[in-house]
């Protein structure tokens, strides 16, 4: 299974951006798929994630009415678009996929750095 997450850059505080994942290597019917950040010297924590079957969605609270993750079943991609930026936004953000019936990441991405900044 690889994972490739991109759309990582540089945006301004109150901006918005959207990151991909593309998934390859299985099928993923009863998966889903989460996303992570890691900024500097912080633990890393749970952005959200997305069921590929329904497209169920899970926010963590600091993320919740900013953040939206969706799926394109065709492209096995999955999408997180974050809006109203702010510097504690800064980190690198990794995207990871689990079976629905497991409770650890099994696979992940290798990350894209996103930098909120003026």
């Amino acid at each position: 299974v690889q994972l490739q997450a991109s759309g990582g850059g540089l945006v301004q505080p109150g901006g918005s951006l959207r990151l991909s994942c593309a998934a390859s290597g299985r099928t993923f019917t009863n998966w889903l798929m989460g996303w992570f950040r890691q900024a500097p010297g912080k633990e890393r924590e749970f952005v959200g994630s997305i069921t590929w079957n329904l497209g169920t969605t899970a926010y963590a609270d600091s993320m919740k009415g900013r953040a939206t993750i969706s799926r394109d079943r065709t492209k096995n991609t999955v999408y997180l678009h974050m809006n109203s930026l702010t510097p504690e936004d800064t980190a690198t953000y990794y995207c990871a996929t689990r079976s629905t019936a497991a409770t650890i990441y099994k696979y992940w991405g290798q990350g894209t750095q996103v930098t909120v900044s003026s």
